[in-house]
């Protein structure tokens, strides 16, 4: 087990990472990990995460209080945020906050990241919504976040940024990278003139190899929210069988098919 200091050091690199990448500006965004039920690591506010320092993280408890933090340094104001998706899914280890520009851009637009233009999206993130404005450092934004918890791994606040989770610090700032490459890429491909989107087919079959992997979290492969729409990425059919179960687009193609392309993606994924 990772000890205190340790986790202390990987947000602080984390956040270089995020900062590094321009993700954040100035003193933005937030990152937190799970100690316990009742013990959580947090940055602070009023910094700049490109240039922590173990010393300079908090620690507080499942309501935010604060436990343990050096002079001069206070939890994030946006601790509530990191606490609602805590308190809602157990299985989440961490949670980063960021103002990724091209994601930024799409969630004051208004505009979803629900299109299925590449396989490692669709597996990875399956649809990032967007969670409705709230006021910053209140209690807008969790309420707001809530509803989308059961069903993401991922969500673009209105007018704000995007706020990724997961199992562990590492994995919930890839899928802020991947929210942003995401972006990013529709961006530029809408620029083209548009991109060409997968066929149900083609989403269901990227399902069934997501639920042969085994990949943790919440995802459209396993769970849907949005039972009788057609044609939609955030549903691809699972909402009309039982969850997990092998749907006929899937079972067309053979073992040794999906076997490879499991292969080509989990390495496209880094796994």
């Amino acid at each position: 087990m990772v000890n205190e200091f340790e986790l202390k050091k990987q947000i602080c690199e984390i956040g270089r990472r995020i900062y590094n990448r321009n993700m954040v500006a100035a003193n933005d965004g937030n990152i937190s990990v799970k100690l316990n039920d009742n013990e959580f690591l947090c940055t602070p506010t009023g910094v700049s995460k490109g240039f922590m320092t173990p010393e300079y993280i908090c620690k507080v408890d499942k309501d935010g209080n604060v436990i343990q933090a050096n002079k001069g340094f206070k939890p994030s104001s946006e601790i509530k945020m990191h606490m609602r998706v805590y308190a809602k899914r157990p299985d989440v280890g961490a949670v980063v906050h960021a103002h990724p520009t091209f994601a930024t851009s799409f969630a004051i637009a208004g505009i979803p990241l629900t299109q299925p233009i590449m396989p490692e999206a669709v597996i990875a993130l399956g649809c990032v919504p967007i969670a409705e404005y709230g006021t910053p450092s209140t209690m807008e934004i969790p309420d707001n976040v809530e509803k989308y918890l059961p069903y993401y791994d991922a969500v673009l606040l209105e007018s704000h940024g995007a706020l990724t989770w997961s199992t562990d610090l590492l994995a919930a700032y890839h899928k802020m990278e991947s929210v942003e490459f995401y972006a990013e890429l529709l961006y530029k491909s809408k620029m083209l003139g548009g991109p060409k989107e997968f066929d149900q087919a083609t989403i269901e079959k990227l399902y069934e190899i997501r639920r042969q992997m085994g990949l943790p979290g919440k995802h459209p492969a396993d769970l849907c929210m949005n039972k009788g729409k057609t044609n939609c990425h955030n549903c691809g059919g699972s909402c009309h069988k039982t969850t997990g179960s092998v749907s006929s687009v899937a079972k067309s193609a053979s073992p040794e098919v999906v076997a490879e392309i499991t292969k080509k993606v989990m390495e496209q994924l880094g796994m």
